[in-house]
């Protein structure tokens, strides 16, 4: 039996390449003339960890969560706000101290979108279909007015972050070296996908996906798997919005938006659902389709509709699909 996460000499000649490219980007961008890149490639990766972790629940386990972006925005607003009790110097809550620490903030980051995915998850995955659908909608909306009825965290305005987290000496300023940070914590997470993916958790997922029903008649606790693997992309979702908060140093509401999370399920489905790379692939393909129509014409949208639905109409798998047809000599 084929084994999807078993990668192929072939495959993981093309993943070298990728980091290599990865890699070597910032410099051939600075070579060129085009600085610019370096931080736009630092968002595409920033979004290619929060599609990836979508891709965890929609992609491995079927789950059609509409409210990923809460997690997203819940971690980024995790960063911001243990910053902003640094900078007026008062414990947030009278007794937990902020902090500008990268090493503190992130994984607090992570462990607060983590504890809000639980508490949504094991309501929300009382239900299925429809009903799931609307109900992490809705509590993604329910977030996201919170976080606008925050005053004291600048409400809808946002929040603006003075200065990137510190990581022990390295320039965190530098674009370059924020890049460089990024990428190792983009490989780390994708490694760990590919583990969970290819572990017996990912493959009891799978088989969710394709039959609950019998899943359960074989004794296994369906609810559990769902809303471990519901908890964990919460997580990465949380991991996404404390890079992108340290990244842009500004925080607001709209990032928990169900638009956004419309937007992450858009890069998973155009990079292929299901798949490990996918994500990856679609969240570089729709940003930079996005950045290169809108700097062409203020009606890119009209553009950008007809070539996503080209790719996913005639792509089965998205562009994993396109890769895999192109990798396999057009077979």
């Amino acid at each position: 039996m084929h084994d999807p996460f078993k990668f192929s000499g072939k495959a993981l000649i093309a993943i070298a390449i990728l980091i290599a490219a990865l890699v070597a980007l910032p410099f051939i961008a600075k070579a060129v003339g085009l600085p610019a890149t370096t931080p736009l490639a630092t968002r595409l990766l920033i979004y290619a960890i929060a599609a990836g972790s979508l891709n965890l629940v929609l992609g491995f386990g079927g789950m059609i969560s509409f409210g990923h972006a809460a997690f997203y925005g819940v971690g980024g607003y995790t960063v911001g706000i243990l910053f902003q009790h640094v900078r007026i110097g008062e414990p947030l809550f009278g007794f937990i101290p902020g902090t500008e620490q990268f090493l503190i903030a992130v994984p607090a980051a992570i462990l607060v979108a983590g504890a809000f995915a639980l508490l949504i998850g094991a309501l929300a995955l009382r239900t299925s279909g429809v009903q799931f659908i609307m109900i992490t909608l809705a509590f993604a909306q329910m977030l996201f007015f919170l976080f606008v009825a925050l005053k004291r965290y600048g409400g809808d305005d946002g929040l603006i972050i003075r200065r990137r987290n510190a990581l022990f000496d390295l320039n965190m300023r530098d674009d370059l070296t924020f890049y460089f940070v990024v990428l190792i914590v983009t490989i780390g997470f994708y490694l760990l996908l590919w583990r969970i993916a290819a572990s017996r958790f990912g493959m009891v997922l799978g088989a969710i996906r394709q039959n609950e029903r019998r899943v359960a008649a074989l004794g296994i606790a369906v609810y559990r798997y769902k809303l471990a693997a519901f908890t964990i992309a919460g997580m990465g979702a949380g991991l996404a919005g404390g890079l992108v908060a340290n990244y842009a140093r500004f925080v607001s509401p709209d990032m928990l938006h169900w638009t956004k999370s419309g937007e992450l399920m858009v890069m998973v489905i155009l990079g292929g659902a299901g798949t490990l790379l996918g994500p990856l692939f679609g969240a570089f393909a729709l940003v930079t389709l996005e950045t290169l129509l809108s700097g062409w014409t203020e009606r890119w949208q009209l553009f950008l509709g007809p070539i996503l639905l080209l790719i996913i109409l005639y792509f089965r798998g998205g562009l994993s699909g396109l890769f895999k047809f192109i990798g396999g000599g057009g077979k």
